[in-house]
């Protein structure tokens, strides 16, 4: 019934009441006449049924959870426009009171909308005419099984159980966990082409992926009208998002997106970005895998550079980067942790780690931190994973990664190539040395020096984007004989196999930081704190050019990055520190970081001061 038919009803409904009251006034006061109780006892009968009336109708107009709900599972179109002009004229604060969902997206408790549900119930016209009203397409599922979903509803199980069955649809699994999905993806299930043919044309994204990493075409029946349409929808979808790649790359390629992130590692860079660019277009072997062994100190930058390749091949997706720390799988039964118990086992159920993320996606960037950690049966099955790009798991089901991208670290051989890259940066610095010195007469002694490394600006208000790339940075490179006799022979020997060697397509080298990439770590550094100290101090952190090359000073080829970091928080934020809790730095005030025969000092400024007074921090 529509809401104006129910409205007349419901005056009429009303007139039939005041008629009736009337004569029963009427008999209770002939001729009006009588005492003032029978004329009040009148009045109230009145009031009594003018409230109900107005009651009544105000109810009609009261956006009602259930009954939207319900109108959407049977398709009832003119129920769906009066419960969502009712919400808007109420302005339901439910709905939009910390989110950025419409009227029309209103949420269920247990986490669906209504455009799921017609969906589901294979409502073709209903979801038209939500997306008519402006439901969003793609919005997520956030029901994750009856167990999971009544806790944060305030429900028992049972209860979510039952209104899961009642409220959304009754022919699909209320105990299963469906987080992730869209409303396409009911469609698929439902075997509702008209649906999916419906959010199709209103902007649904038919590659779009589930919490367990599948589209809605894996949930479509085979031979059916929904699944020729999602895939003829997802094929274009996937070329359109191709070329858009390809464009973006053309105008961002990969090196300039990583040179925005990390410091250095010039050859790493472009050795790592060559590769990728070789299996992006095509150039590479499509039975295999892409995989990398990064080798270098700790702090030097290997980890960064897997995640900053995830987020680039993948637009910042979380779920296309793993991360496995293979120092958890030093013992031969933790193979099982990686790919899943077999039948029989604790556990089996579960999966493994690797294979559990895999599934989800086939093609993401998958980190190995510390490999040579690992024991040798678990890299028994990374052989195989590189070898073939496919890894069964304990459940005996195939998963095939060949489009993934697999990176190892390790710092096996840090120690030579740290002192090798040293090597090759004192040989740098010294050709440099050498191409800027003045041209001297022919018979005029050789006595021009290195000359020392400019300092930068006094004050940096954030961090360079990129640090620049010099001439020298290309010269700095591992030479084919150390890689063939020092390192090579290394990894041989722990690993113990060639063919674990032979499965990786490049071995790529991280060397230590030239002095310009060190002031370049220690701004970024103290760039950070200073952020940190406006917005949770309000103190306003400067220092001078001197500062970066004594912090410099303090790097430790062995830690890399790290070193620097806690050069900082140990010879300028402790000094901060203190300097606040002996009350000789507030809320307010400036500090000046200045260097002097590389001691580092404090000078505070107060606040409406005009200049900065130096700060003894021993006579506090």
């Amino acid at each position: 019934m529509s809401g104006g038919r129910r409205s007349v009803c419901i005056l009429r409904s009303l007139r039939r009441t005041a008629r009736l009251s009337a004569v029963a006034l009427r008999r209770a006061v002939p001729g009006h006449e009588g005492g003032s109780e029978e004329r009040d006892t009148a009045r109230r009968v009145l009031l009594g049924v003018g409230t109900l009336g107005v009651a009544l109708i105000a109810a009609d107009h009261v956006f009602n959870e259930k009954r939207f709900f319900k109108a959407a599972q049977m398709g009832n179109i003119q129920e769906i426009r009066r419960q969502i002009d009712a919400a808007k004229a109420n302005q339901d604060r439910r709905n939009r009171k910390g989110s950025d969902e419409g009227v029309v997206d209103y949420r269920h408790p247990l986490g669906w909308t209504a455009l799921m549900v017609a969906a589901a119930n294979d409502q073709p016209d209903a979801v038209e005419e939500l997306l008519r009203l402006g439901a969003k397409p793609d919005l997520q599922e956030k029901y994750a099984g009856a167990t999971a979903a009544a806790g944060p509803a305030g429900m028992h199980p049972l209860e979510a159980l039952q209104r899961r069955e009642e409220e959304f649809c009754s022919s699909m699994n209320a105990r299963a966990s469906f987080l992730g999905w869209t409303a396409l993806h009911y469609a698929a299930l439902a075997d509702s082409a008209g649906a999916a043919r419906a959010l199709l044309e209103g902007g649904a994204d038919p590659t779009a992926r589930d919490h367990a990493g599948r589209r809605a075409l894996q949930y479509a029946r085979d031979a059916s009208p929904t699944r020729d349409l999602l895939t003829q929808h997802a094929r274009r979808w996937e070329e359109a998002a191709a070329a858009a790649a390809a464009e973006e790359r053309r105008r961002f390629p990969l090196e300039q997106r990583l040179r925005r992130h990390i410091v250095g590692q010039r050859a790493a860079i472009e050795t790592v970005a060559a590769a990728v660019r070789r299996k992006e277009n095509g150039w590479a072997d499509d039975d295999h895998p892409l995989v990398f062994l990064f080798l270098g100190s700790s702090g030097i930058g290997k980890t960064e550079l897997a995640k900053q390749l995830a987020r680039y091949m993948h637009r910042d997706d979380p779920a296309a980067f793993i991360r496995l720390d293979m120092s958890e799988y030093q013992e031969k039964h933790e193979v099982a942790k990686l790919i899943g118990a077999p039948p029989g086992y604790v556990g089996h159920e579960e999966g493994g780690q690797l294979t559990r993320a895999l599934s989800r996606r086939a093609d993401a960037v998958v980190l190995f931190d510390e490999v040579d950690k690992a024991h040798p049966d678990v890299l028994t099955v990374l052989l195989q994973l590189f070898d073939e790009g496919r890894l069964t798991d304990g459940k005996g089901k195939l998963i095939e990664c060949k489009n993934a991208i697999f990176v190892m670290t390790s710092n096996l051989a840090a120690d030579e190539i740290a002192q090798h890259g040293l090597g090759l940066r004192r040989e740098a610095d010294a050709r440099a040395a050498r191409r800027a010195r003045p041209a001297l007469a022919p018979d005029a002694p050789d006595t021009a020096a290195p000359p020392a490394p400019s300092a930068p600006p006094a004050h940096l208000a954030a961090p360079p984007a990129a640090p620049p790339a010099t001439d020298d940075d290309e010269l700095v490179e591992i030479s084919r004989h150390f890689k063939d006799n020092v390192v090579r022979p290394i990894l041989k020997r722990h690993f113990g196999r060639d063919e674990f060697l032979g499965r990786i397509n490049e071995i790529v080298y991280f060397l230590p930081f030239s002095r310009q990439e060190l002031l370049t770590l220690v701004n970024m550094e103290l760039s950070r704190w200073a952020e940190k100290a406006k917005a949770k101090h309000s103190v306003d952190l400067q220092w001078e050019g001197g500062v970066l090359g004594a912090l410099a000073d303090g790097y430790d080829v062995h830690y890399g990055a790290r070193s620097i970091k806690h050069e900082v928080e140990r010879r300028v934020v402790n000094q901060i520190a203190l300097a606040a809790e002996r009350g000789a730095l507030g809320r307010g005030c400036g500090v000046l970081l200045t260097a002097r025969a590389g001691r580092l000092s404090l000078a505070v400024r107060r606040p409406h001061a005009a200049d900065y007074t130096p700060l003894d921090l021993a006579a506090l």
